[in-house]
């Protein structure tokens, strides 16, 4: 038997007691998952099976968020992990170095209860089915599966916007000069608003959207973004079920599609994917006393749309119009901090009132000056150049008129007004222009209703997002004009101080005034204590009207009234060209309208986010959902229908292909007193409502040792775990309850073949609800002598080191060429790794050896 045997591969010792979970495993990779907690703080940590090499951990929380983790799933491409939290909530790690991609809120669904909610499952299924074209043409424009004329194309080839840099990715005193010995370290990053962090939206790269990357990151081949229908991750399902019976999904695992209720306290216990069908076959669970009752039927959920390329494209349009207002948003707050400052820094704004509030402080303290007037004073300097007593002594000392005060001011002033000059024209037109584009398709779809009717598009709602688009685009064009006449203004005022200034402390006595006497007068009037530009940053969010602004309203543009305007001044001689110009560009008082540029995109993000939620949402509404084969139509878990509870601990595999055939294979460990015995249930049916399943089969197995064949008596096992390996192999684990050591053994037993089934007539299956109530039916006959086990022997095995008492916890990686399981004892601080592929000696450890 020396042959046969597994070959150890690590031991590992984990430094605080961890977590396994039966996906903790990487389905293509040589790693595996530890979850620990320390400090109420949950940690998550990556490690090579091979080596038992720790490559990274992480904190997932800190102490004002105290997440625990309830489950983790793999992305289809293997490079990221899906963790779902409690409180509901979803994240996703690179395996690279654990930094954290991307965080969703899960907003639970209220019961009439106000059951608490809480997450228990989840998983990540891939695309299977393959695109193929339609023609034979080649693409020779490489469209791809962009529609030309739409927004995206579009998008493609409009240049890209200036791109801005993360806060996460500023360098800070710590990140430079801090000891970085330790491998832990912390995923938490500034959020975004939760208008923002609630928006539905896919991974895509800001390219996407026509906004450029920031400056360190290196660009792809051609200035572009990858192309999402290379990815693996592209199209994917997200599957997360919590104990109220609601299953979440998610497009490319972060694209919200909705919520599907299926019924109240229960969960998800398995869910698979149809290989060629937008359809998931499910098992709900729920907790009886102290054990779970599982439905033996699955319930069917069939989600058309997500087949469709319109769920797709709305997410193509969700993620580009998130990124182009979370763009918007951050540029305006940049904009507000550069004129009225940040808790870090002062605003270029208060630079003008401090300067005069120091010379009505000079004028009042030591001038005598009751009620004093720096601005009647200044305009006095400015209009007959001769200065008052106080004006003259503040202008020829303080800190503020020093050579390098006045430059401090205008190089403050410059760059505050040049930047809201340039984001204004350079980066929030063209982003709102960019985002008119994607609510004009969208509005496109409101109007066909025969076409989109799932999604729910308020032709209302649109028209008022692209009404505020409207205003924005403007207003900013507004604004950019307004801060650069100021700064023109602002220039002209400086020169005018270093002139006069040089003037009073006789610098040079032959200085020649360079500075327009009007423009500076208009900055004393609005600029240096109050400015317009207050406005763009200052009251409620913008109402007006096209025709407040001066624009003609749809009613003047009409043909007719056109016409009739020009045979009027035609037929009047007396009219010239110039009377006619100067009588349609009579200037228009625009004081009175609101501008408040951050109020308004708030507002649009608050708008467009509300459109494209309830849009987001039309895949889990139009989906159906019924239980296979049950005639009676329950979703719910009924309960036992037997009188005695028997907790088992139940493990499935179900295989599938593309005509709905299912082969579902079930192994389970029943009760101490059942011995050696191992449960086994085959069952083949088709995903199609009508008809009954093909077989239902069980077989009851007898496990013992090789050794023990020619024996009367086998020693009792006491079996603690399994987990299927593939479709033959089943891994189990098991304690010797005789040994005097309590040794606990791993091993694989073959539960395919050469396995004689006993297959159970329709009419006890068709009448059973509860899975668990098979498995009691097949016990109850095989203590009466009805029904027969089978011997099987385990032929192949491995002691384990430690794992003397108590539960244990098996994770599996069950790809061809990386089988490896991870077993880790009751106490959480010791993993065991085999490799199932290879043989190796068979070596059973004794008190001595251990």
């Amino acid at each position: 038997m020396g042959s046969t045997a597994f070959t150890p591969l690590q031991l590992v010792h984990l430094s605080s007691p961890g977590r396994l979970l039966p996906s903790s495993c990487c389905p293509d990779k040589d790693l595996f998952v530890i979850l620990s907690r320390l400090g109420g703080v949950d940690r998550i940590s990556l490690w090579n099976s091979t080596s038992g090499a720790r490559i990274w951990e992480i904190d997932l929380g800190d102490e004002d968020n105290n997440s625990y983790v309830a489950g983790l799933a793999w992305s289809p491409d293997n490079q990221t992990i899906a963790l779902v939290h409690e409180p509901p909530m979803l994240s996703f790690l690179s395996i690279q170095d654990g930094h954290r991609q991307m965080v969703l809120p899960l907003n639970a669904v209220p019961t009439a209860k106000n059951d608490m909610c809480a997450m228990k499952g989840i998983w990540w299924f891939s695309d299977e089915t393959k695109a193929t074209g339609s023609t034979s043409i080649p693409d020779i424009f490489r469209r791809g599966e962009m529609i030309t004329g739409t927004a995206l194309p579009t998008l493609k080839y409009l240049p890209f916007l200036d791109g801005l840099r993360e806060d996460s990715e500023k360098t800070t005193a710590t990140d430079l000069f801090a000891f970085q010995g330790s491998n832990v370290r912390s995923t938490q990053k500034s959020l975004p608003p939760e208008v923002i962090g609630e928006w539905p939206t896919l991974m895509v790269d800001s390219t996407v959207a026509s906004i450029g990357s920031s400056s360190h990151k290196s660009s792809t081949s051609g200035g572009g973004s990858k192309n999402e229908a290379e990815t693996s991750n592209s199209n994917s399902i997200l599957l997360v079920s919590d104990n109220l019976g609601h299953i979440y999904y998610f497009l490319d695992g972060c694209f919200p599609l909705g919520i599907v209720a299926l019924g109240s306290q229960s969960s998800l216990t398995s869910a698979i994917k149809h290989p060629g069908q937008p359809e998931f076959l499910v098992h709900l669970y729920s907790t009886v006393g102290e054990c779970n009752a599982t439905n033996f039927w699955p319930v069917a959920v069939k989600m058309p749309l997500v087949g469709d390329r319109k769920a797709r494209d709305l997410a193509l349009l969700s993620s580009v119009a998130r990124e182009l207002v979370w763009y918007t948003m951050r540029v305006v707050k940049e904009m507000r901090a550069a004129w009225f400052g940040s808790e870090a820094n002062g605003g270029a704004r208060e630079l003008g009132p401090k300067w005069i509030r120091a010379l009505e402080a000079k004028q009042m303290e030591q001038f005598g000056q009751e009620e004093p007037s720096p601005i009647l004073d200044l305009t006095c300097l400015l209009l007959t150049g001769r200065a008052s007593e106080s004006l003259v002594d503040f202008l020829g000392s303080g800190e503020l008129m020093s050579e390098r005060g006045i430059q401090k001011w205008e190089s403050t002033m410059t760059e505050a007004l040049t930047k809201l000059r340039d984001y204004s024209e350079k980066r929030v037109s063209p982003a709102c222009q960019r985002l008119h584009l994607v609510l004009e398709e969208l509005r496109g779809w409101a109007l066909l209703p025969q076409q989109y009717r799932e999604f729910e598009l308020s032709r209302h709602e649109l028209d008022t997002c692209l009404d505020f688009t409207s205003k924005a685009i403007i207003i900013a064009s507004w604004l950019a004009s307004v801060a650069r006449r100021e700064l023109s203004r602002f220039r002209e005022f400086i020169s005018w101080l270093r002139f006069e200034s040089s003037v009073v402390n006789a610098a040079n006595d032959n200085a020649t005034p360079r500075h327009d006497i009007l423009e500076v007068n208009n900055y004393f009037m609005s600029g240096l204590v109050v400015s317009s530009i207050d406005k763009w940053f200052m009251g409620p969010v913008p109402q007006f009207r096209s025709c407040d602004l001066g624009i003609p309203g749809e009613d003047a543009l009409k043909l007719a009234s056109v016409i009739d305007q020009a045979h009027t001044v035609l037929n009047d001689p007396t009219t010239t060209a110039s009377q006619t110009v100067q009588t349609n560009i009579t200037p228009k008082d625009l004081s009175h309208l609101d501008r408040n540029l951050d109020a308004l995109v708030q507002e649009l993000a608050i708008r467009c986010q509300q459109v494209f939620i309830r849009a987001a949402g039309a895949a889990c509404r139009s989906a159906t959902a019924s239980p296979l084969h049950d005639s009676s139509g329950q979703m719910q878990v009924m309960g036992y229908s037997s009188q005695s509870e028997i907790c088992l601990l139940i493990r499935e595999r179900t295989i599938i292909n593309e005509r709905g055939e299912v082969r579902q294979f079930l192994v389970y460990i029943p009760t101490e007193e059942s011995g050696n015995l191992l449960g086994a249930a085959k069952l083949s049916y088709t995903t199609e409502a009508s008809g009954s399943p093909f077989a239902v089969s069980i077989a009851l197995l007898e496990c013992y040792l090789p050794e023990e064949e020619q024996e009367e008596t086998v020693h009792d096992l006491e079996l603690l775990e399994a987990e299927f390996l593939d479709d033959e192999c089943v891994v189990i684990i098991y304690r010797l309850r005789d040994n005097d050591y309590a040794t606990t053994y791993i091993a694989i037993l073959d539960y395919s073949n050469d396995l004689e089934y006993h297959t159970i007539s329709s009419d006890i299956y068709e009448n059973v609800h509860v899975r668990e109530d098979l498995m009691q039916e097949a016990l109850k006959h095989w203590k009466e002598g009805k029904l027969y086990s089978a011997r099987l022997p385990i032929k192949r095995r491995r002691a384990l080191r430690g794992c003397r008492d108590g539960p244990v916890y098996l994770a599996v990686n069950e790809k061809l060429g990386r089988r490896v399981a991870c077993v880790l004892d009751n106490g959480g601080t010791t993993v065991e790794i085999f490799d199932l592929e290879e043989d190796g000696e068979d070596v059973v450890m004794d008190e001595d050896s251990q």
